[in-house]
């Protein structure tokens, strides 16, 4: 299971590193230590904790008030939320600050990228499709 630093989880959700300490502080983001003593937050934990984060963030604004995205070739770094396998087709779900992507894509593709809930990946948008990329 992929864990990630408070200062990755904080550029994930688009907020400081201060901001992800105080939310674990106040027992709002699950963490846990490494043997170095450094604090890590679950994969499937942070993706849970981005999609609640988002539904309090105002529509169309980031979780910190940035400005909406407005070109038309946007990447957004996130975490996988859900995937949704099919015979042959998948869905996966990415929450990338307060905006949730959806791609629809193969299920082998899905496989062979191995993606999976908790996972970092880029939501690349252009046009009507989306593109997952690996991070």
């Amino acid at each position: 299971m992929r864990s990630y630093s408070m200062g990755r989880a904080a550029r994930l959700l688009g907020v400081s590193p201060d901001t992800v300490r105080r939310w674990a502080d106040a027992g709002r983001l699950p963490t846990r230590r490494d043997e170095a003593g450094r604090r890590l937050i679950d994969g499937p934990d942070l993706a849970t904790f981005a999609v609640a984060l988002a539904g309090e963030a105002p529509s169309g604004r980031g979780a910190e008030g940035d400005e909406p995205y407005t070109t038309a070739r946007n990447a957004f770094p996130g975490i996988i939320t859900a995937v949704t396998l099919g015979d042959v087709a998948a869905q996966v779900e990415i929450q990338a600050g307060p905006h949730r992507l959806v791609s629809l894509l193969t299920r082998e593709a899905v496989e062979e990228l191995g993606l999976a809930v908790g996972m970092e990946a880029v939501a690349r948008v252009k046009a009507t499709s989306v593109h997952i990329d690996r991070a």
